[in-house]
């Protein structure tokens, strides 16, 4: 169901109500029941469904005249689904740093912000068909369906689809940081080979060694 939150069949849905119903303030069982004029027993299994999901989480307890009543809320991660600003506000980032940046500039930008993804990461040991596994589930906790094809002295990861292909349709340039996360996490040379089509989907080449960075002058 997680996957769902944000669409319009899950809005229209009982669970997708409670959940707008929380983006207004913290409820409990009581209010929701109320306001969404379903039963008590109702709302709690839709609760226990959503907390399950990670969409909803319990925050406290409000007093009552015989006992306190749980308070229920969005948990951030689900706030962030629900959002629908980050990609626009990217693609405007984005053209606003194409326009005033030479393609040298935008490049290096680019890659520093690949380099930033990539401080969180761990730096998996072992052999490049290991590294390439441990980079491209990076890819897939970003939202990308990721592939592997292992060959004697490659990897290649490809993806059936962009997790930012709004932005990287009209700013290919885009995939550079993907590139460059990619080179540091698995310490490998990455070429990058992306479909820039009207749907967009990930392409990199992981080789044996990663290429040293030209010392700065």
């Amino acid at each position: 169901m997680s996957g769902m939150v944000g669409t319009e069949r899950f809005a229209e849905s009982s669970q997708g109500r409670i959940v707008q119903q929380l983006r207004g303030g913290d409820r409990t069982v009581e209010d929701l029941a109320t306001n969404l004029e379903l039963t008590g027993n109702a709302i709690r299994g839709h609760l226990l469904a959503l907390e399950r999901d990670g969409i909803v989480e319990q925050r406290g307890r409000r007093p009552g005249l015989r006992r306190p009543a749980i308070e229920y809320g969005l948990t951030s991660a689900s706030e962030q689904h629900l959002s629908r600003a980050y990609v626009p506000v990217l693609q405007a980032l984005v053209a606003t740093l194409a326009e005033r940046s030479t393609p040298a500039q935008l490049k290096t930008v680019l890659e520093e912000v690949g380099r930033r993804l990539a401080l969180a990461a761990p730096r998996p040991a072992g052999d490049l068909g290991a590294r390439a596994e441990a980079a491209a589930q990076i890819l897939r906790d970003l939202g990308a369906n990721i592939s592997i094809e292992r060959r004697a002295h490659s990897a290649t990861v490809r993806g059936s689809a962009c997790p930012l292909a709004d932005v990287v349709a009209q700013h290919p340039a885009v995939c550079r940081s993907v590139q460059t996360l990619l080179e540091e996490v698995s310490g490998a040379a990455v070429e990058e080979v992306c479909d820039h089509g009207p749907r967009p989907a990930c392409g990199f080449v992981l080789t044996s060694a990663k290429p040293a960075r030209p010392e700065p002058k």
